[in-house]
Formats: C-alpha cells, sequence, structure tokens
C-alpha cells in the first residue's frame, strides 16, 4: 500500500507539472470541455456546429471567447429547470445529470441550482489530496490518525424530474470519494457517518465533540468547512461539558441525543472511560476559571498539531475567537472553491489566515478574468454599477496587484459563467497566479451615490468591535447589515449579537464609531447632506444568529454551506433579526 508520503510526493510532482505550463493546461482545459460537450444545445445556440476537433487551441479559445456571452446564473436558469425537471435531452453537458447541488446562499440567501456531476467529486479528492500533501511540509501528521472534524451533511430532496438535491458537501461526504480521502491521506475522521448526515446541528456538535474527545489522544488536527462553524462548536462546548465528561465516564449517551440512528452509531464506539473523564473535567475547569476558555484545543487534543478550515473572506471575523480557543496552534487556511468550481490551492499554508493567497489550478476549469476598476472615463470599458469593466482575459494575461472577477467555465455545464467572487492577483506560483479573495461582488450597502462593500463593512465593526472589548467585558458574536429604504431618508442598519454585558452608552459610542468609519466619498457627503440618515444599531438577543444558521440549514440542507451574509435583504432572515432586537441606538455622528 502506497505511503502517505509517497502519495504527497505524487500529488505536489503533479501540480508543480501542471502549474509551470498554466497556460498550455488552460487550454487543453478548455478543448476537453468543448469536446465532451459538444453538441449540446446550449452550446449549439452559440457555436453552432463547428468541429472542435478540426480547431487548434489558439483558434478555439478565441471563437469561443468571442461567440459565447458571459453569464450570470439566471441566464443558465432555464436550462438547469429544465434538467430539474427531467428532461434528458443534452442541455449542458453530455452526461446525464442527476445530481443537483445548491448554492451556500451567501449572496442575500437565495438558493441556486449547480449542476453536479462525478467530476465535482473527483475533483473535490483531488484538492483535497493535494492540501493534505502541502500541509504535510510544515505539520506533518502520523499515519493512522484522526481528525476531530464538525463537518455535517444536511438532507437530500427529489425534484419534480427525479433528480437528487443537496448541498455539493452533503453529495460529497456520501460519495466514495470521501471514503478514498480518508484511505489516501491516512486521517480519519472522529465521526460515523450517521453523525456526519444527522441533520440536526446540536446533535450532531454534541457527538462530534464526545467522541473527539473519546478519540483525543489520536486528533491529529481540528477542521471544519468554515471557520464560523468551529468556534460554534466550542462556544457549545463551554455550555454542555460538564454533560459530556458524564457521557465518557459513564459510556453512555446523553437524552439530548434522540436521532435512533446516531445514538446506536455513538454507543457502539464508546466505552466507560473515567480517569479521561476526570482529566477532562480538571481541564476545563481550570480553563472556565482562569483563561476563559484561552487554549481549549491544545489543552483537551495535546497531539493536534494544527486547525484548519476556510478562514478568508466573510470568516475573517470570526479569527479572533478561533485564535483564542486555539493558543498556539496554527491556523490553516484551507483551500478557495466554490458550489460550481474548485479554484486554487493553499501552497503556504504556514502563513497567517490573513496573508494567504491560492495558486489557480490550471486543470479544473476554464477561467477568464474580468479586470475592475473605480475610476471612471476608460476606454473600451463598460460600466457595470459598483465597478467599472474591462474586457475579461485569459489566465496568461493576469496582471499582479489587479482585482479581477472571476468567470468559469466547467465540466459540469456552465460556460462563461460570472462567478461574482471579486479577487486579487498577489503573484505566482510557477506559471499560475495566485490569488487573494477580495469579496463577494454586489454584497455592497448602497442607498444613492454611495458604495460601501464587504470589505469597508468589515473594517468598521473590527474597529467598533474593539472599542467595545476595551471598554466593557462584552464582545461581538456575529453581525449582519441592511441597507434600509423603506424610510426617507434611507439609512444603514448594522445587527449585533453580543455577548457579555454592555451599558448603553458604550453601544452608543460604537454605533457611532461605525457610522463615523465609512470613508467611502459617497457616503460622506450623503451624511453631512443628510440625504443618508444616521445608522442604528440594533442589538439582537443572544442565539439569534443560531436562529437565522437554523432556518438557513433547514433549507439548504447543511451548516458547511452556511455563511452568515454580511448585507441582506432576506425578509426571512430580516425577520428574525427584527423580532430578535432588544436595544436600537442611533449615531451622532454627523449631528
Amino acid at each position: 500500500m502506497e505511503t502517505a508520503e509517497a502519495g504527497h510526493a505524487d500529488v505536489i510532482g503533479w501540480f508543480e507539472h501542471v502549474s509551470e505550463k498554466a497556460c498550455r493546461a488552460q487550454s487543453q482545459t478548455l478543448r476537453r470541455i468543448l469536446e465532451l460537450n459538444s453538441g449540446v444545445e446550449y452550446l449549439r445556440k452559440w457555436l453552432g456546429t463547428v468541429d472542435v476537433e478540426e480547431m487548434d487551441d489558439d483558434t478555439l479559445e478565441t471563437l469561443f471567447t468571442s461567440l459565447v456571452p458571459i453569464v450570470s446564473h439566471a441566464d443558465l436558469d432555464p436550462y438547469i429547470q429544465r434538467i430539474a425537471d427531467g428532461e434528458t435531452s443534452p442541455l449542458l453537458t453530455q452526461e446525464p445529470i442527476t445530481v443537483l447541488s445548491l448554492s451556500s446562499g451567501t449572496t442575500e440567501g437565495r438558493q441556486k441550482y449547480v449542476p453536479f456531476t462525478c467530476h465535482s467529486s473527483q475533483t473535490t479528492l483531488q484538492i483535497f489530496r493535494l492540501s493534505a500533501a502541502y500541509r504535510a511540509r510544515f505539520y506533518p501528521i502520523k499515519e493512522g490518525g484522526r481528525i476531530l472534524e464538525f463537518i455535517y451533511a444536511g438532507k437530500e430532496f427529489k425534484t419534480p424530474g427525479g433528480l437528487t438535491v443537496g448541498t455539493a458537501t452533503t453529495h460529497y461526504y456520501s460519495s466514495k470519494e470521501f471514503k478514498t480521502k480518508q484511505e489516501t491521506t491516512k486521517s480519519f475522521t472522529c465521526s460515523p457517518q450517521e453523525v456526519i448526515s444527522g441533520g440536526d446541528f446540536g446533535q450532531c456538535t454534541y457527538c462530534h465533540l464526545l467522541l473527539g474527545l473519546h478519540f483525543s489522544r489520536q486528533v491529529e488536527f481540528v477542521a471544519s468547512a468554515f471557520s464560523y462553524t468551529i468556534v460554534q462548536a466550542f462556544s457549545l462546548f463551554e455550555e454542555l461539558w460538564r454533560d459530556i465528561c458524564a457521557d465518557i465516564k459513564e459510556g453512555n449517551l446523553s437524552s439530548r441525543i434522540t436521532l435512533p440512528k446516531m445514538r446506536k452509531a455513538v454507543l457502539a464506539l464508546i466505552r466507560p472511560n473515567p480517569s479521561l473523564a476526570t482529566r477532562i473535567e480538571e481541564i476545563c475547569i481550570e480553563l472556565e476559571s482562569n483563561v476563559g476558555w484561552f487554549g481549549l484545543i491544545p489543552k483537551l487534543w495535546p497531539n493536534a498539531k494544527y486547525v484548519s478550515s476556510i478562514m478568508t473572506g466573510s470568516m475573517l471575523p470570526y479569527l479572533t475567537k478561533l485564535r483564542h480557543y486555539a493558543g498556539g496552534l496554527p491556523l490553516v487556511s484551507a483551500d478557495y472553491g466554490s458550489t460550481e468550481s474548485w479554484i486554487g490551492v493553499n501552497v503556504d499554508p504556514q502563513l497567517p489566515p490573513e496573508d494567504v493567497s491560492f495558486a489557480v489550478i490550471p486543470t479544473f476549469s476554464y477561467f477568464e478574468f474580468i479586470p475592475l476598476y473605480r475610476q471612471q472615463n476608460q476606454q473600451d470599458m463598460c460600466c457595470e454599477g459598483d465597478f467599472v469593466e474591462e474586457k475579461p482575459v485569459p489566465l496568461s494575461q493576469v496582471k499582479l496587484g489587479q482585482e479581477y472577477e472571476l468567470v468559469l467555465t466547467t465540466f459540469t455545464g456552465l460556460y462563461r459563467y460570472r462567478l461574482g467572487d471579486v479577487v486579487e492577483v498577489t503573484g505566482f506560483h510557477n506559471g499560475t497566479p495566485k490569488l487573494s479573495f477580495i469579496y463577494r461582488r454586489k454584497l455592497i450597502l448602497t442607498i444613492n451615490i454611495d458604495k460601501n462593500t464587504e470589505k469597508d463593512l468589515q473594517r468598521v465593526v473590527d474597529k467598533a468591535s474593539q472599542l467595545l472589548s476595551r471598554t466593557t467585558q462584552a464582545e461581538v458574536v456575529d453581525f449582519t447589515s441592511h441597507a434600509d429604504v423603506t424610510v426617507r431618508p434611507g439609512r444603514y442598519i448594522i445587527y449585533w449579537e453580543i455577548r457579555g454585558e454592555a451599558e448603553d452608552k458604550a453601544l452608543e459610542d460604537c454605533c457611532r464609531e461605525m457610522d463615523a468609519g465609512f470613508v467611502d466619498h459617497g457616503y460622506v457627503v450623503s451624511r453631512r447632506m443628510k440625504s443618508i440618515g444616521p445608522l442604528e444599531l440594533r442589538v439582537v438577543e443572544r442565539g439569534t444568529f443560531g436562529k437565522v444558521a437554523e432556518r438557513c440549514v433547514g433549507k439548504c440542507g447543511g451548516l458547511n454551506q452556511f455563511k452568515t451574509p454580511r448585507c441582506t435583504t432576506n425578509s426571512v432572515m430580516l425577520d428574525i433579526l427584527d423580532a430578535s432586537t432588544v436595544k436600537r441606538f442611533h449615531s451622532s455622528a454627523y449631528d
């Protein structure tokens, strides 16, 4: 059997080769996509009956990008809906599509169907192997060790045409590739499938924690899809550790676990272990009373080498708390992808999450890049609301330091598809660009001439959160925002969930700090002219964002797919937030 070390060398060797010749790999990838899907209805509409195989790579690339338009999901949705309704003729792919993925709903919580094929699972397996190989260079782990993974497979359902629908992670966790990943990386999750696919976040998390502690000496690292999930899990542990200790001591399972299959699977794994329960209890009493749970992970999992999850973009707000739990353990940012396609691998896992960029994998999809600018009156440009755009360029023409919106052509039937992610080229790995995720495009607070991005919002919330921490014993747990145009003048509303007690005066100061912190010229001018009203801070009761997550999990299937949107117009989410508001403050920054 191949050792993990040999497997790591093989997969890194493969990537080094394709990244050295990334431009050629991209041309070949586009050719493979078009040859595989030649003759499908969507491509015939734009390319007619051209013979793809007769063209050289340059001619094919030019023809494709000149005739096939750049589209959004809305443009492809009629085709995907026909597939969902059971139409079997080749609409987007020659390979029959029998499974559809739900998008994460990051943008306004809207659900979208995305085709899912065996290629989706295969690329997931490949990037996980590649990522593990690069991590092993800096943080080698023992073969046969375990991972404390907070992973959740949601429920699947059928479309009217009989297609299976679920999140991409749900499909992956139930695939043969998930089992293969554990075997090839020689690392095994602590929890059985019955826990992963349990469907109840609270019960699944309790069992993840229980089994993680049961196997605590074998755990080599802690992981989840998103850092939010890890923080949520350990926040829950702070409340439930005594119950978990009792279960470990007695070899039993709390009555809070009511799902029969989950109970049976967990009880089959655990045995009474009083000495372990005593050790955990002593550690938890010390963590709770002396250091506020600082260093929880290395204390309870002494052999853990690092914590891994997606930590960039909208996950950045959770880094402070995650570092608190991790103590001195390295935080390793996971790779860059979307429901539509994996994009890049973290080849520098030793870097802090704030400095991470991702090397594009040129064989996974065909990538184009729309240059984005904020200045006006550039020749050969078109205006697209929040940015001024140039014509898209291929991977071979991207420039260092330039921001782009990503455009994908995938093996799964998405052609010149706008992903909505804004990235910056921060360097190159051999011949392939390294991308830093900046933010989701269109996630912008705007009322009239003001334009504040997710990054702008994050900055003012961070500054106000620091003010709160300095002046009170409270901390911000989660947040979102909304541009309220139902009142005149319109105003920004920022929702905070906080832990601990804060006097009204401190929260008023935080509200004013955020309002004054937006430096976009359009916003400053509008506030001074009173065409935008005072920013409003709404403090919601504890557990509110958990309710939002549960509601979204109920709709889209799994917490792995849920990320709190930093700006929202979703009426369901706003109803929950407004119903849970306990305090309101209005800024006096421009009085």
